[in-house]
Formats: structure tokens, sequence, C-alpha cells
């Protein structure tokens, strides 16, 4: 099926083999190896894509785009280690860490604010 196929090659890309994938997402024992015979729930397929920093729609076929999903804000998280897309092309290194570099002068000097929904740090 397609969520074990969709799951397989960002684990892959993340390296990562599916029992880690299986373990951080918290399932039962050899449970994303069961996908291959029968479709996965809302609640596993969630913490897959969270593991995976994708969404359930792209683990399901519903869109070819494995770009991060949102956050709770709405927005996208650029702290981890995961690749990021910008129309189907992959954002270099260099160019995320550009980015964090003028947030973090920018927060400094108080010319962005945070996002009502944001935690604090």
């Amino acid at each position: 099926m397609i969520e074990l196929e969709r799951t397989k090659e960002l684990a892959k890309k993340y390296k990562m083999n599916l029992r880690e994938v299986n373990d951080k997402a918290g399932l039962g024992r050899n449970s994303i190896y069961n996908w291959k015979n029968q479709r996965p729930g809302i609640d596993a397929l969630n913490a897959v894509a969270d593991v995976l920093h994708t969404s359930t729609g792209y683990l399901s076929g519903k869109t070819d785009n494995p770009a991060p999903k949102a956050d709770e804000t709405g927005g996208i998280s650029i702290d981890g280690e995961v690749p990021y897309y910008y129309h189907s092309y992959t954002i270099p290194d260099d160019y995320l860490n550009i980015v964090r570099q003028l947030m973090e002068r920018d927060i400094k000097k108080g010319l962005i604010k945070r996002h009502d929904n944001s935690r604090a740090e």
C-alpha cells in the first residue's frame, strides 16, 4: 500500500529504518509492516507523519508534496534537521541558516512579534 511505500521512502531520507520510525511513533510492534496488508488507522498515520515531518495527506497518497506539515500556529518550524521544499525544490541548508540568522537578529531587535499561539521558550 502507498502508506508503507511512502513511509519507507521518507524513513530512508531521514536515515531511519521502519522499526525506528515505528518506535518513535509509539506504535505497537511491527505496526508499520502490517500496512502492507491493511490500511493504517488515522492515529498511527498521524504519529508516523509527525516522526517523518510530513503530512498524512502525503503518506496516504492524497498529495505528492512531502513538505513538512504546518505546526499548530499555521507555520513551519525550521529548527530541525529535515529537508524543506519550495515549489518542489529542496531548500539548501545555507539558505535556511540565512533565514535563521535574520530571524535571530530581528527578534533581538524586537522587530518580529511572537505568534499568539506560540509557546515561550
